[in-house]
């Protein structure tokens, strides 16, 4: 069985609960110049901007969706593994109770990943991002979260 993979923007999400937990960022704080235009508000008093809550959303779904996926998979393949060897006819009370527990998590998936594209376009409504014409709004914020957020965010306090 596969193990799940880590999430890979963990410390920049800690990192930005602790922003919006007010706590004031200085100039010195390590974040790409893309992201402290818009994290940061514009009265230059280390404040965060209301885009700060809307990223927190969007990470904190991406990690959902991550989640969910890896759960499909796992109960996929472990539904594959026991329908291979029955019997035919009527399916066992353990397949069955497969089924249903990959129906219950085909469903998480979907709720999370309707909770992503709804996380992203608020981020981007907020954060005055333009998204290009004919680009799914989740592949354009994977990619660019993947371009500009920093995988290994260093807290320094």
């Amino acid at each position: 069985m596969a193990t799940p993979k880590p999430f890979q923007y963990a410390g920049f999400l800690s990192h930005l609960e602790q922003i919006a937990a007010f706590v004031p960022l200085t100039a010195d704080t390590p974040m790409p110049p893309v992201l402290a235009r818009m994290l940061l508000a514009a009265d230059g008093t280390g404040q965060p901007a209301p885009a700060v809550a809307h990223l927190i959303q969007l990470f904190k779904a991406r990690k959902a969706v991550l989640q969910a996926s890896s759960e499909t998979a796992l109960v996929a393949d472990e539904l594959r593994r026991y329908q291979k060897f029955a019997k035919p006819g009527q399916p066992s009370p353990h397949i069955v109770q497969l089924r249903q527990q990959q129906a219950a998590v085909r469903q998480a998936s979907s709720r999370s990943k309707q909770s992503f594209i709804k996380a992203a376009a608020a981020f981007v409504r907020e954060a005055g991002i333009d998204v290009p014409q004919r680009m799914a709004l989740e592949v354009f914020i994977v990619g660019w979260s993947d371009a500009n957020v920093p995988l290994d965010a260093v807290i320094v306090s």
